[in-house]
């Protein structure tokens, strides 16, 4: 059994192209999305197309929410607000078609695995799961061995042993039969955790461990400047903010 996880490609072609070469390189044949294909970067349609694609699985976050109108985005920060309004005149309704079929949260029992972007309690309110009080409210709310979520862009795996301790891990763990997991793939089009390389989570065989994989960062930030998305959002691909 040998899958990858992938989330928050925000409309970053370059990265995403990048991730999927790998995953291919890697003999990876099944790819599960975890959402938001779309909000900061320039190319909205390019992305939409491909993860409806070459992915099992598509999960929506708040980002395709917004798109479809189930989200206000007066609630958005500017930057990301700026980002929403520009991409929605750039994707046509094909594309926003696709963004429908995307749900909120999956089970895929053949895997014993919980698929959600925020988090498994109210995925819908798109909360942030940040700290151990999180975690251990989380764990309640899915049945499966393991929920894999984005939303954060930061890759971080937490394991809850049966005893009710929580250990989390950087980098990768080896499955133990009596532990719980939630984990979080990062993001493969804006990475926040101070590595500007795109990030994405692969299952092998019982191991789970994260992929940092180079991309032409430039291509994608002159795109952005040509388009005339905010700098901020430009900037901060340089350093993973």
């Amino acid at each position: 059994m040998k899958y990858a996880v992938i989330s928050d490609v925000h409309a970053n072609l370059e990265a995403l192209n990048a991730v999927l070469s790998d995953i291919k390189k890697n003999d990876i044949k099944e790819i599960f999305f975890l959402g938001d294909v779309v909000g900061y970067g320039p190319n909205p349609q390019e992305c939409i197309d491909i993860i409806k694609n070459e992915s099992a699985v598509q999960i929506a976050g708040n980002h395709d929410w917004a798109m479809l109108g189930l989200i206000d985005i007066n609630f958005f920060n500017p930057y990301a607000k700026e980002s929403i309004i520009w991409a929605l005149r750039n994707t046509d309704a094909d594309r926003i078609k696709i963004l429908r079929t995307f749900k909120i949260s999956q089970e895929i029992q053949n895997k014993d695995i919980f698929l959600v972007h925020s988090t498994p309690k109210n995925p819908e309110k798109w909360s942030y799961l940040l700290t151990f009080n999180d975690a251990y409210v989380n764990f309640l709310h899915f049945d499966e061995k393991i929920s894999f979520i984005g939303h954060t862009h930061v890759p971080i795996i937490v394991e809850k042993k049966q005893s009710d301790e929580l250990i989390t891990y950087s980098q990768r763990v080896k499955i133990s039969y009596d532990s719980r997991y939630i984990i979080n793939v990062g993001s493969v089009g804006q990475p926040r955790d101070g590595d500007p390389r795109a990030c994405y989570c692969v299952f092998d065989d019982g191991l789970i461990y994260f992929r940092r994989i180079e991309y032409d960062i430039t291509k994608t930030q002159n795109k952005m400047m040509k388009y005339g998305l905010p700098p901020y959002l430009i900037n901060r691909l340089s350093y993973g903010e």
